[in-house]
């Protein structure tokens, strides 16, 4: 099976060693350098629907890429397109939930699919409302993040809150609502109190499992570069 390893230490590669015949896919521009021995095409993996469904879940592209060891053994170097940490994920026994561009490859064994949320997740969800991306299959899955990942046990007793925008992916039999404030007040409490504290969404995760965080805001540093490139108003 092919051989994932993260290489690098500030905004690192995924390496990945393949034997002739083994094959991956990443996402669309994730190729950095290969092997001549390799062979790189686009494909709409699973079909027009699927990729569809993934292009408008999650924002992933519509095309993939696919890394074919047609010619012999080789290798090949792999990059998110945001700067930030790639860890690489098991799956089989455990199952991954994805956030809106975690995704950066997979051996062909695993697939990623979209499935429902709850009412809670669809409306504040971000990108995919009421759909998001979930492994399924056996083998090895590499997520991307900006800025560091790190990956945190949920507490089984109170449970743990993560601001909705660090939040890259989580077993998939943790439970999770998506709400507008870490208090317990009524709704509009709730959004005044996000809206004075800076606090945003965030992500209410029970039961017993883990999830993976990032250390930086893609949104917020959007709106930062944005505020720097905006003339001051008079």
């Amino acid at each position: 099976m092919p051989t994932f390893q993260v290489v690098g230490n500030v905004d690192p590669f995924l390496h990945v060693s393949m034997t002739r015949g083994e094959s991956i896919y990443a996402e669309r521009g994730a190729m950095v350098t290969m092997d001549g021995t390799l062979e790189l095409k686009g494909e709409v993996r699973g079909g027009i629907m699927r990729a569809l469904a993934r292009r408008l879940a999650s924002g992933e592209s519509f095309f993939q890429q696919s890394v074919v060891a047609t010619n012999g053994d080789g290798d090949v170097l792999l990059s998110p397109n945001m700067p930030g940490d790639v860890m690489i994920l098991d799956c089989g026994a455990k199952q991954y939930r994805l956030n809106d561009g975690a995704f950066l490859a997979a051996e062909s064994t695993v697939e990623i699919k979209t499935t429902t949320q709850g009412i809670s997740q669809g409306l504040f969800g971000g990108t995919g409302g009421w759909f998001i991306m979930e492994s399924a299959g056996r083998g090895k899955l590499a997520i991307s993040g900006f800025g560091a990942l790190f990956a945190i046990d949920v507490n089984p007793t109170t449970g743990t809150i993560v601001d909705n925008s660090h939040v890259v992916a989580w077993d998939s039999t943790l439970q999770y609502n998506i709400t507008a404030s870490t208090t317990g007040r009524g709704f509009f409490s709730n959004i005044m109190n996000s809206m004075t504290s800076g606090e945003g969404l965030v992500n209410r995760f029970s039961g017993t499992g883990q999830v993976i965080i990032a250390s930086r805001n893609r949104a917020g540093f959007v709106d930062w570069i944005a505020s720097l490139i905006t003339p001051a108003r008079g």
